[in-house]
């Protein structure tokens, strides 16, 4: 009876069909495409992320300093952005202007000082917007301008054309800005500075 009890399962296992080593293989193939497959539409979504929703940016310059260090990485909001919406105070990131001739490639970052259809001028280390001294919390306690607003003054303050945009770093002595190249166009801003997330080769998270 044992014998007759093995040749059946001599029998059960040698049924035709496919051997157990074959169909872990088929596993492991479908595990491998089944991953592949994961790994594609991870890039893919990554992908869109970073050209229509967040994108990360680096910091090459001390025209923003201290708010903005050099080696900064900050995220910009790119999705659900319209320049119609920005604020004074907003740090937006921009391509460079055609007036630039500061030196240096890339997109550039900078705050949004006046808006479109404002006026402009500056007296001393004070900027005023529609005549009124601008409130900058964000500067530290001693900030100079340097150079002033060109061809503007109380008299005959310097009015920021429509869809344009009047924009100054926060270290304003040094900063390349809209004193040389004249205010950007709206449809030039890429999107808005919306945190900091590492500093000095460690994360350091400020939401802006």
């Amino acid at each position: 009876m044992a014998s007759t009890a093995d040749q059946a399962g001599s029998q059960r296992h040698t049924v035709p069909g496919r051997p157990p080593e074959a169909a872990r293989r088929a596993s492991r193939g479908r595990a491998l495409a089944e991953g592949a497959t994961a790994l594609v539409v991870a890039v893919l979504m990554a992908v869109g992320v970073r050209t229509f929703a967040i994108q990360t940016f680096w910091v090459p310059s001390t025209s923003m300093v201290p708010t903005l260090q050099v080696g900064d990485r900050i995220l910009v909001q790119k999705a659900f952005f319209s320049w119609h919406h920005l604020h004074q105070g907003d740090i937006v990131v921009f391509t460079k202007p055609p007036r630039d001739r500061c030196g240096g490639d890339g997109d550039l970052v900078k705050r949004v000082i006046a808006l479109p259809g404002q006026t402009i001028y500056s007296a001393g280390n004070t900027v005023y917007v529609n005549g009124r001294p601008l409130a900058e919390p964000y500067l530290p306690r001693i900030d100079p301008l340097g150079p002033p607003i060109p061809d503007a003054s109380r008299a005959h303050p310097f009015h920021v054309p429509a869809g344009d945009f009047y924009m100054m770093g926060d270290n304003r002595a040094i900063s390349c800005d809209s004193r040389y190249w004249g205010p950007i166009k709206g449809s030039s801003i890429i999107g808005r500075v919306v945190m900091l997330f590492w500093r000095d080769g460690r994360p350091d998270l400020h939401a802006f």
